[in-house]
């Protein structure tokens, strides 16, 4: 192993050069991403139905071809679930990654294509280890292994040909032999799909590997380093991994949970945010020291751009790279190598810079408050939080939040229900802060604040540890990328889960 990776980092830094193609002239590289997706679909059912013979610029194929979500394409799916092929895309499909949002109870089935693979999620992960390679030199990091704390990996059979499983374990079944060599745990335990036992496991085989990094969604890769922490009796990670270097995240915003990784780490590693889904992977932090991730180009995703104003019209406009500013709320609309075609994905992101563009994601269509002329956002409350625990010395695992609409008996308000780590010494003081918190990051909230007249002081519910597990476990969502919604418009999330807490 320590013979193989010298090798694989040199080669990780000689592909710099590629990315810098894509970065130096993104709109060329758009429309190149865009012409190779045409030239595939034009052979397909869906390309022969809209005409993609025809389509020679981006102009035509937007006022060609709607904007889709997931109940659009369904039918085209189930199609292809069902043996078809050629249906949205002109390769083969046997396989389909299991999403389960935290939106429905009900699955997606999105294509995996060989180029999706391929040309997308492992190149992806490899231009991440370029981009760390660029800004770490010395890196000793693949002279150890990789701890990822993925989904279930469980494949499954739709008929003969067809299998499908959550993101990791397609990338895994479908990964070349060596990748395997350079990640931990074995597979019989990633293949687990028992979240108490896996935590345990996982912890229990790990202690004596050389870890140099770790991969996960925060929430479980904290109780996954207590628990590690609690066998070893150790008070610090890097007493257990001193080669431990990287912690990668995504999922959900690091904000609220740096502190506390840096507490248990012990000791300063680098930190990188990536954006990955099943959809496709988007964008990965090639700067350290600049807000934002860098916007993959050129990995068969073509991107448009959605002010979320335009959410619901029966028209909505997009918009290129060219148009879009920074620090405004944008729904991404993608078309990919994996055959969907203006797909609304559902998420929100922030530009942070331009040449190169960077993202940040702000959060969902659906997870906002918008209850009251609010506009609240998942990146308002994160930061919000962060905020008031700065103030106050608490620690956040886990948070939900909801409208109290008008009544009788008073104004609106935001209910809210958090998991403390360590709570604060003066929940009122907190929620104070929290509240000055969120008026200084949004004007909106803070004009509906003023003197109360329209939303009164937070409502805040202390939880118990582990009701937010309880609540996602009786969903049938514990575990892996499933995480409890930030926010809701509805109170529905919040009063499933109080129904939890009361007598």
């Amino acid at each position: 192993m320590k013979l193989l990776s010298p090798a694989i980092s040199r080669l990780a830094r000689l592909r710099s050069w590629r990315i810098e193609q894509w970065v130096s002239d993104p709109i060329a590289s758009q429309r190149e991403v865009l012409q190779d997706l045409v030239t595939h679909g034009q052979y397909t059912e869906f390309g022969r139905q809209y005409g993609f013979n025809e389509l020679y610029n981006i102009r035509k194929f937007k006022q060609t071809v709607p904007i889709h979500e997931y109940n659009d394409l369904k039918p085209y799916i189930e199609r292809i679930m069902a043996g078809e092929q050629n249906v949205l895309w002109n390769t083969p499909v046997f396989w389909f990654a299991k999403s389960s949002g935290t939106t429905s109870d009900k699955s997606k089935f999105i294509p995996i294509t060989e180029e999706s693979l391929e040309d997308c999620h492992y190149q992806g992960a490899r231009d991440v280890l370029t981009m760390y390679y660029t800004f770490n030199p010395d890196s000793d990091l693949l002279t150890g292994k990789g701890l990822v704390i993925g989904g279930s990996h469980q494949i499954s059979k739709l008929n003969e040909e067809m299998h499908c499983g959550d993101l990791s374990a397609v990338l895994l079944q479908n990964a070349p032999f060596y990748g395997q060599w350079m990640k931990t745990p074995e597979l019989s335990i990633a293949l687990l799909d028992e979240w108490e036992t896996k935590i345990e496991q996982l912890a229990q085989s790990t202690i004596e590997e050389n870890v140099t990094s770790i991969s996960g969604v925060p929430t479980w890769t904290l109780i996954l380093i207590k628990r590690i922490l609690e066998i070893t009796g150790k008070s610090t990670l890097k007493e257990v991994w001193p080669h431990l270097e990287l912690y990668i995240h995504g999922g959900v915003s690091f904000t609220p949970y740096r502190e506390q990784f840096e507490k248990l780490i012990g000791e300063q590693i680098n930190y990188l945010d990536m954006y990955n889904a099943s959809e496709g992977f988007f964008a990965a932090q090639d700067n350290p020291a600049e807000e934002g991730m860098l916007l993959y180009l050129q990995h068969g995703i073509f991107y448009e751009f959605m002010p979320v104003e335009e959410y619901g019209k029966k028209d909505p406009q997009t918009i290129g790279l060219r148009d879009v500013e920074i620090g405004k709320n944008y729904a991404l609309v993608i078309s990919t190598n994996g055959g969907l075609w203006r797909y609304l994905l559902g998420d929100t992101v922030k530009f942070t810079s331009l040449y190169p563009f960077r993202v940040k994601v702000s959060g969902r269509l659906k997870h906002f408050i918008n209850a009251f002329g609010e506009e609240v956002i998942v990146d308002n409350t994160d930061h919000a939080i962060a905020i008031a625990c700065e103030k106050t010395g608490a620690i956040v695992n886990d948070y939900t939040a909801a409208p109290v609409y008008f009544s009788d008996n008073g104004n609106g308000a935001h209910e809210w229900l958090i998991e403390f780590d360590k709570e604060p010494e003066q929940m009122e003081t907190f929620i104070v802060e929290l509240d000055k918190a969120l008026q200084s990051v949004n004007s909106d909230y803070e004009a509906k604040r003023h003197k109360s007249i329209a939303l009164r002081l937070p409502v805040v519910h202390n939880l118990k540890k582990g009701i937010f597990t309880q609540w996602l476990k009786g969903k049938g969502k514990l575990g892996g990328q499933h995480k409890v919604p930030r926010l809701s418009n509805e109170r529905t999330y919040l009063e499933e889960i109080l129904k939890l807490i009361q007598p």
